[in-house]
């Protein structure tokens, strides 16, 4: 029993390493780097392209990967343990497609969009920025109801949602996310736009979880 608490402290503790690295590095790139790219000269941005950003895209993907390695152990153990809610599942959710974002669409369009590969590099770069703008408009409501799941309880919530109110708060976090694949940018297309709209985004999903 000693030696199940040590792994699940230590789960955690590089879930929460691992995710500020991630978090950190998205935010990085959707709030300083993308702007020194418009603004650099063209020697900074060929030596930029070619050295910063591989770096730093390898650490960024790896942190992903860690992130949710650790975030399905510890899922496993909520779902053991029989704690399982609505806040949990829909923050898995939105983790979940963070994570298939960073993988599946901003590391292979960006290998292009930095000349790594072959390809169409505007066409890459757009749709790496598009699954890196929505991983920024997810990361404030994944990351309140990460930590509502657990400790929303501590404040007097009884974490009732209704499986209505889930389905919904997921049922959104698909459209979003299909829109980060074939969509476009929106509003979230400045730095500003994905800043204000993850801030709605958490106050929406938070307003679906405890009125419907």
């Amino acid at each position: 029993m000693e030696i199940e608490l040590i792994v699940n402290m230590l789960a955690r503790w590089g879930h929460l390493l691992f995710g500020i690295t991630w978090i950190g590095l998205l935010y990085y790139f959707n709030f300083i780097q993308g702007g020194y790219f418009k603004s650099a000269t063209p020697e900074g941005l060929t030596d930029a392209k070619a050295k910063l950003a591989p770096e730093a895209l390898w650490w960024f993907r790896w942190a992903a990967m860690f992130t949710f390695i650790t975030g399905i152990f510890l899922l496993y153990g909520v779902m053991k343990m029989g704690v399982m809610n609505s806040y949990i599942t829909v923050g898995a959710l939105l983790g979940t497609f963070m994570f298939l974002n960073v993988w599946l669409i901003i590391w292979p369009n960006q290998k292009i969009a930095l000349g790594m590969v072959e390809g169409d590099a505007a066409a890459a770069g757009g749709k790496a920025l598009l699954a890196s703008r929505t991983n920024t408009l997810f990361s404030g409501p994944m990351a309140f109801c990460m930590l509502a799941g657990p400790h929303f309880s501590a404040y007097g919530k009884t974490m009732a949602t209704s499986a209505t109110a889930m389905y919904v708060a997921l049922a959104i976090s698909v459209v979003l996310e299909l829109n980060a694949i074939f969509g476009k940018q929106g509003p979230i297309a400045s730095v500003r736009g994905v800043i204000v709209s993850s801030l709605v985004l958490t106050a929406v999903m938070v307003a679906v979880l405890e009125m419907l």
